[in-house]
């Protein structure tokens, strides 16, 4: 993630970079898992292990990780989302929403006419949502379906905007994803991307690298009783794209006026298209 990082504090060098061609379905038949290179077609059954593996956890981390700073982030995603206060019809689909927490606030902020629809490949962190739901008073609002963000089940031009927090860079074929976004999105529609990114302040850079790798592991296995997924997690923040490389990514996924807001100190990026 930052151009300071070095084999010294644990990192291999050439992580801090993105591979040219990552998350592009004509990039060969191999892809990244973390570190690792990995087949195409098993990165998914992978993921989905992870998240099987943390899903009742997963919130709580949340907060642990980011000391409740992914809070302040989502509602800042959901300021630009901005749902109608009225009565108004309006539809988000939250890509890789698992737990519902984006579509929570989404309802939360909108008028009587704001819906949202999760979808997301994992059954159990769809189960946890559900739950959710009922507990929130939101089961109304907020619908949950099973679908792989590359082949998302929707019809064309069917959402008012669609939305993926924290979630892009595990799916294999980034670009089919933001393809599959930009296609259910009504003509005047967003799509937002908020992911991890690169540190850009001088100082901040090591700190978050000895944190990510030093703490967020053995956390996970206190937490969760589970150290690897956590660390799959913190490597597959490295791989992830620089945000000039992103947009680049989304403009070729059909998406215009492309742009990001970087958020604090550049931990983490708000990307931004539109379905003209």
């Amino acid at each position: 993630m930052t151009a300071g990082s070095s084999a010294q504090d644990g990192i291999p060098q050439d992580a801090a970079e993105p591979v040219p061609g990552a998350g592009r379905a004509d990039s060969g038949a191999d892809t990244h898992f973390g570190f690792r290179t990995v087949p195409l077609g098993d990165k998914q059954r992978m993921v989905d292990e992870v998240f099987h593996s943390v899903a009742r956890r997963y919130d709580v981390m949340n907060d642990l990780m980011s000391m409740g700073l992914h809070r302040v982030w989502k509602d800042l995603l959901v300021s630009r989302i901005r749902p109608p206060k009225n009565d108004r019809p309006f539809r988000l689909l939250d890509v890789a929403g698992g737990t519902g927490d984006v579509s929570f606030r989404t309802v939360e902020a909108g008028g009587a006419g704001t819906r949202a629809v999760v979808a997301d490949i994992n059954g159990g962190m769809l189960g946890v949502g559900r739950e959710r739901a009922a507990s929130l008073g939101h089961a109304d609002k907020v619908e949950f379906v099973e679908a792989n963000a590359e082949e998302l089940p929707f019809p064309d031009k069917s959402f008012d905007a669609t939305s993926i927090a924290f979630g892009i860079r595990n799916v294999p074929r980034m670009d089919k994803a933001l393809s599959e976004m930009r296609r259910v999105l009504k003509p005047g529609g967003h799509c937002f991307v908020l992911e991890f990114s690169r540190v850009d302040v001088p100082g901040l850079d090591a700190i978050y690298d000895t944190y990510s790798f030093k703490a967020i592991p053995p956390m996970g296995r206190l937490v969760t009783g589970d150290s690897e997924s956590y660390q799959y997690l913190v490597e597959s923040i490295r791989r992830f794209p620089a945000p000039e490389l992103f947009a680049q990514m989304m403009r070729e996924a059909g998406l215009k006026r492309v742009g990001w807001t970087p958020l604090t100190g550049g931990i983490v990026c708000l990307h931004s298209g539109a379905r003209i």
